[in-house]
């Protein structure tokens, strides 16, 4: 069986977002293009940590040109998107490994989200081997969603994922843990509740 690979190119939209109350919340990266929409599970860091990477990579680029860039400082107010995710929000795979790059001669965001595998090897060399060959398996690989975006759609992108990170349960205001609406037990007060 031949990858599977979802290719936005580009996306009509491409959001991070969830499903569920907070403390119980899925997150979800969600392309779409015309009636074709693909979704894919991962976790609240991950969706964290691909928003401040791709803002890093446009001021990166921003940087590097001297401004020449089609990347804008600040998320364009035409581009941002507040919509929830298209129902049904059916679930391709869950995502293990991201990565991100700049198409400096199409001035395009690369986004790569690639299934979650289960691999088995009898040391860490050999299980780094088979993770290496596993992600150069363009033939048999695991399947990955790949988005290119311009240096606005990535802005938005990353300032609605932040958003959607930030918008989950409050922080104690002792510990930072999130606190529960059933209660919350704070090591900083030595396991009483509030």
């Amino acid at each position: 069986m031949s990858r599977q690979v979802f290719l936005y190119d580009p996306p009509d939209r491409f959001v991070a977002g969830t499903v569920g109350l907070p403390g119980r919340r899925t997150f979800y990266l969600q392309a779409s293009a015309g009636a074709r929409v693909t979704s894919v599970a991962l976790e609240k860091t991950q969706v964290a940590a691909l928003a401040e990477r791709m803002d890093e990579l446009l001021d990166e680029v921003v940087r590097r040109s001297g401004g020449s860039a089609s990347v804008p400082a600040v998320t364009p107010a035409d581009v941002l998107d507040t919509e929830p995710l298209q129902t049904p929000v059916d679930e391709e795979f869950r995502v293990g490994t991201m990565a991100l790059a700049w198409d400096g001669s199409d001035q395009r965001m690369i986004v790569e989200a690639q299934a979650l595998v289960e691999l088995e090897a009898e040391t860490d060399e050999d299980l780094a081997a088979a993770e290496e060959q596993m992600l150069q398996d363009e033939e048999n690989g695991p399947p990955v969603l790949r988005v290119r975006l311009t240096g606005a759609q990535a802005r938005s992108f990353a300032k609605r994922a932040m958003e959607v990170v930030d918008a989950g349960r409050p922080p104690c205001p002792l510990c930072s843990l999130p606190l529960d609406p059933e209660g919350h037990v704070c090591p900083r007060q030595n396991g009483y509740r509030r």
